[in-house]
């Protein structure tokens, strides 16, 4: 497993080898010993999540203040633009994001989000199924979500040629990262 840093430490895009021949491809989609020799950390995962979304959807970004998730996830078919802010209070970092693209082109590709950030994509495909191994449970009442295009964190979407995006209500009415609530991880 190659494990490749981004501008926020703690959040990795890993990549796996994938085996492939005339008949198609293998890989190993997570192997816990394999993922704590590469990185050093040894998430438990709890639950595995499955979305399926259409070009220009934008999903994100969301955090939990409490039971704060740690999100591995990757593309198995289709092709995203993914990103992570930093959500916790006393991080030197906290308001910065990363962004990574992840493909099916590239089915070994995944991004680690440590829990404390807040987590969202945009399709860049006509669709895209996309997985998520999540360490902690999802829980509704700590659900929190930043506005995707605040100016303060300044997030670099790839909107070119995509059109109207369509955003959940829940979306829409997400607040900006000064009146967003922080996490305490």
């Amino acid at each position: 497993m190659k494990v490749i840093s981004t501008a926020l430490p703690g959040v990795l895009i890993l990549e796996t080898k994938a085996f492939g021949d005339a008949r198609g491809f293998f890989l190993e989609s997570y192997n816990a010993r394999a993922f704590r020799e590469a990185t050093g950390l040894d998430p438990v995962f709890v639950q595995d999540n499955h979305s399926r979304s259409t070009r220009g959807v934008l999903r994100g970004l969301h955090y939990q203040v409490r039971q704060a998730q740690g999100k591995l996830v990757r593309v198995t078919h289709g092709r995203v633009f993914d990103v992570a802010v930093d959500m916790r209070r006393n991080s030197p970092h906290f308001g910065r994001w990363t962004g990574v693209e992840l493909s099916s082109d590239m089915p070994g590709r995944m991004f680690w989000i440590p829990p404390g950030f807040a987590h969202g994509f945009i399709v860049l495909s006509e669709s895209v199924d996309f997985l998520y191994k999540a360490t902690d449970y999802y829980a509704p009442e700590h659900e929190r979500a930043v506005l995707w295009n605040d100016p303060d964190i300044g997030i670099e979407w790839p909107l070119k040629g995509l059109g109207e995006l369509l955003l959940s209500e829940k979306d829409q009415a997400a607040l900006p990262l000064k009146d967003a609530e922080a996490c305490d991880v």
